[in-house]
């Protein structure tokens, strides 16, 4: 439960659950996140990196600490300390950042959390030499736009980090249109997906959602959800990368800005961050003696770390290697909601586009997943009609061949899929998936946003209304109201299977009552299925 003061105040113990609760999430996925490492060379592990990172974040926060600067400023401390990796020092970088945007404050609101944020993107770019978009550093600053732009309209933690968690998706998915490595590679970028799911960690802890049990997963929403790749045969130059070299500085009157320089010289890949009596190091360097030797004339070195790249990439291309699969014909579903995307997953989706009702995603992010999936035949699930065009135009911009299943509704959608057979003529296949998403009727039900008439169906602000394959047929008080007004011109007593997909913060009493009512009218299956769609507190498929 929150500890909150005040009302939609928040002190240091949320805070230090909401990071908790995100180095478990981390800790869950980190395997999935080294696996991405591709950028700009394999120098250690990306998400084992952040989940140091974050653990020596933890470790300097005291169990009785609750003003949320303390407890800010005691996190950016374990952070600098504990920093691992290129990706784990632009993570201190950001909670150094977050703690001089909480200074001084026994409590915070969304409103403050999100001027914090401001301070730790601006943070998170300082200490590179030659910083590069594409990485963790965009998805970082796309995530604080999304913040500055929705601050005035949330009420709570739960809404803001709902927008941060969806902001950082996109970004994510779009990386690979940045950096032509991550193109090449047929990933998202690593860290910025390790960003990601330290999102979503706090976000499962302001939600109340379990963290423990069940398999590791890579972030439930993760833009491009890739099972494998086809190795690009190109010939390449031997390339040595170096040794990845690290380690902490601690004197007086150090000057970060004027050791970052002198390193620039001895290496690349630099980064110093720190303050007048500690400073944490990273370089890519051929001679790691030389940048040690610099810094012991600055004070005494601590935790230092060197590994060989050459013996790292070498390690890096088996993973890679043992990992490849090709699959005849990919399919890319856009949706949303956590739950939706994993029943898409299950059923064989082989990427995966956040997206669908007031987030439209452009032909742009479409094609960056797929380009990626690997099979050079696609096809495509839009599962709205307002996606339907833009999906329409990825064919002509690629030089796969990509076919699209123009599925309106996310029950279409998983109609579709569950008909598709890879091992089919892709004709065939398409007939029978567009054969399949015909065969389905879904209802949404969400609440009204504005009063208005339609076909004659007077509607209030606020009312429950039903949309029946697009077209509104009924308004009540109660989603339960309105389905049992439905029930009967559903023709439930002919339908063979019945799906209740449950939205964000669905009720579970009027679940439970919902369900009631469909299994009291239908002679076949009923199921529950937890979607996590957004706007939609409610979605029927009668097959």
């Amino acid at each position: 439960m929150l500890t909150t003061i005040g009302k939609n105040a928040y002190d240091g113990s949320v805070l230090r659950g909401m990071f908790t609760a995100a180095t478990l999430w981390l800790e869950k996925n980190c395997h999935q996140i080294d696996a991405l490492n591709v950028f700009p060379v394999p120098d250690g592990d990306t998400g084992t990196n952040m989940l140091l990172t974050m653990r020596s974040t933890l470790d300097e926060v005291r169990g009785d600490e609750v003003p949320a600067g303390v407890v800010a400023e005691a996190m950016a401390h374990g952070a600098l300390m504990g920093a691992r990796g290129n990706s784990g020092v632009i993570l201190s970088q950001f909670l150094r950042g977050l703690a001089q945007g909480l200074d001084g404050k026994e409590r915070f609101n969304p409103a403050d959390f999100s001027a914090a944020l401001e301070q730790a993107a601006t943070m998170s770019y300082r200490g590179l030499s030659h910083p590069v978009e594409g990485t963790i550093l965009t998805v970082i600053r796309d995530t604080v736009d999304a913040a500055r732009q929705a601050v005035a309209t949330v009420t709570d933690l739960v809404s803001l980090f709902q927008v941060l968690t969806a902001a950082a998706a996109q970004s994510v998915a779009r990386t690979p249109t940045l950096l032509p490595v991550l193109r090449q590679a047929r990933v998202v970028d690593a860290g910025g997906q390790g960003f990601l799911v330290i999102l979503e960690g706090a976000l499962r802890f302001l939600r109340g959602q379990e963290l423990e049990g069940g398999p590791d997963l890579i972030s439930p929403t993760l833009p491009l959800v890739l099972t494998g790749y086809e190795e690009e045969e190109e010939e390449e130059e031997e390339e040595s990368y170096g040794y990845c070299t690290e380690f902490l500085v601690r004197g007086e009157h150090l000057d970060p800005d004027l050791v970052r320089r002198r390193l620039d010289k001895k290496g690349v890949s630099v980064m110093v961050v720190g303050d007048e009596e500690a400073i944490k190091v990273h370089l890519h360097t051929f001679d790691p003696g030389g940048a040690l030797r610099y810094a012991l004339k600055l004070g005494t070195l601590h935790d230092i770390q060197i590994s060989n790249m050459d013996d790292q990439h070498l390690e890096f291309l088996e993973i890679r290697r043992a990992s490849v699969a090709t699959v005849p014909i990919a399919t890319v579903a856009v949706t949303w909601g956590e739950g939706m995307a994993q029943v898409f997953q299950s059923l064989g989706a082989t990427g995966i586009v956040p997206g669908g009702s007031t987030m439209n995603p452009s032909t742009r992010e479409l094609l960056a997943v797929v380009e990626a999936v690997p099979s050079q035949v696609v096809i495509l699930l839009p599962n709205n009609g307002n996606v339907v065009p833009a999906a329409q135009q990825v064919a002509s911009l690629t030089g796969k061949r990509v076919v699209v299943v123009p599925t309106r509704t996310l029950p279409e959608g998983l109609a579709a899929i569950l008909a598709c057979n890879t091992e089919s003529p892709l004709e065939q296949t398409v007939t029978a998936m567009k054969a399949a998403a015909r065969d389905v009727t879904t209802l949404e039900l969400t609440r009204a946003v504005r009063s208005t008439t339609i076909l004659g169906l007077k509607v209030r602000k606020g009312q429950c209304i039903a949309i029946l394959d697009g077209e509104m047929v009924a308004a009540g008080g109660s989603f339960s109201e309105v389905i049992s007004r439905l029930c009967q011109s559903l023709g439930l007593g002919e339908r063979e299977v019945v799906t209740l997909y449950t939205g964000d913060g669905a009720d579970p009493a009027e679940t439970e009552a919902i369900a009631g009512l469909l299994r009291s009218s239908c002679t076949g299956q009923v199921e529950v299925v937890s979607g996590g769609q957004p706007y939609y507190n409610y979605i029927i498929s009668l097959e």
